[in-house]
């Protein structure tokens, strides 16, 4: 008989929260997907985000925010988007002494998709550019390359 491993609820959310993480990058990363992988990539997120509120701290909830504006903007969903872009920023700016400096860089990142996405190029200009200055300052070079990798990439819709 193997011994089964058993889990408080805090670690349970935990290891679904990073695994459903997981999931959605391995998604994002594929150059194409099937309207099957586009939907399981969304729940992805959603799930992610929700075991994170349960056992994460702000930064998790920041970073779940910025991974569903990250699939939205990707789908073409502007609303949706926009809203969870927002409430990044909003979760940034409210919580700053518990962010990573590659945070400030991200999620304006996340409002100049969702703007260069709904046609407001001078918004997605703006969040553009606080973006770049902030990926500038990561201290760290793994972190900076990183996230120049994904500002970099993806579809900007003309406006990067």
């Amino acid at each position: 008989m193997i011994d089964e491993k058993r889990y408080t609820e805090s670690e349970a959310h935990y290891l679904f929260a990073t695994d459903f993480h997981t999931r959605t990058w391995n998604l994002l990363d594929k150059p194409t997907r099937t309207r099957d992988e586009d939907e399981r990539m969304l729940d992805y997120a959603h799930a992610s985000l929700a075991h994170w509120r349960v056992t994460g701290t702000a930064v998790k909830h920041e970073r779940g925010e910025w991974m569903l504006a990250r699939v939205y903007a990707v789908l073409g969903e502007v609303e949706p988007a926009l809203r969870h872009a927002q409430r990044c920023m909003e979760l940034l700016e409210a919580h700053k002494q518990e962010m990573e400096d590659f945070d400030f860089a991200f999620a304006p990142e996340a409002l100049a998709r969702a703007h260069a996405i709904a046609g407001n190029t001078a918004y997605a200009l703006k969040y553009i550019d606080q973006a770049q200055k902030a990926g500038e300052a990561i201290r760290q070079e793994d972190d900076r390359s990183i996230f120049f990798q994904e500002f970099n990439g993806g579809n900007w819709n003309g406006v990067k």
